[in-house]
């Protein structure tokens, strides 16, 4: 697939979300592509090799989730891999200032050379397990793909969100067993079915917050 074709189904899947998109953060977009299947030949960053599919499983997949963010200022996504879907959503929001946090080394030394290259002035990458990084101050919001249940995600990022702050797991079914995990001390919010266009695999992002509940 040319340059050229990967252009064209991006803008076309970004329109389609109703995304405010420059043709400058477009070229960034797709320089971050071309970077993550430069070093994937060598580090193995994902086992998604086709550039179509790149397209729509890594940016827009991402993308979809633009509108959900806007609340945020301070993000954190936990256990980012490759900067997904963190370096996407850096790249149309500059006003956010995002954390890129993996305990994979090659995944951060990945991070470290996209945020320079693309030169994201609002993203960060932190090379350690999530139960042991302390930040400075809380965040608004602790996003994530990567855990495999959302009871684990709460328990080990409970310390990363602010009082105000809320959850964000992006799943693909509903996972109503998981969401039947949840203590009492969070509670569900709202669960959005997330469209991402050429994907016809469900999408769902689930908004939880604290309650202040110990039981």
């Amino acid at each position: 697939m040319s340059l050229s074709d990967r252009y064209q189904e991006l803008k076309a899947g970004i329109n389609t979300l109703g995304i405010d998109c420059t043709s400058q953060q477009l070229e960034k977009l797709l320089t971050y592509l071309e970077l993550l299947e430069r070093w994937n030949k060598a580090y193995n960053l994902t086992a998604i090799r086709d550039p179509i599919q790149m397209v729509r499983l890594h940016l827009l997949d991402s993308l979809a989730i633009h509108p959900y963010i806007q609340a945020g200022k301070e993000i954190i996504d936990v256990g980012t891999g490759p900067g997904l879907p963190g370096i996407p959503l850096a790249i149309l929001n500059t006003n956010i200032n995002f954390t890129l946090l993996d305990s994979n080394g090659k995944k951060t030394r990945f991070l470290f050379q996209a945020i320079s290259d693309l030169s994201l002035e609002n993203a960060r990458e932190v090379n350690q397990r999530v139960e042991n990084y302390q930040s400075q101050k809380p965040y608004d919001i602790v996003l994530s793909r990567a855990f495999s249940a959302i009871s684990d995600m709460l328990n080990q990022c409970d310390h990363l969100v602010s009082d105000t702050g809320f959850f964000l797991a992006m799943k693909g079914k509903k996972p109503d067993s998981e969401l039947s995990q949840i203590t009492k001390a969070y509670k569900v919010v709202d669960l959005s079915e997330v469209k991402v266009p050429q994907i016809d695999s469900e999408r769902h992002l689930i908004k939880i917050i604290k309650t202040g509940d110990s039981q």
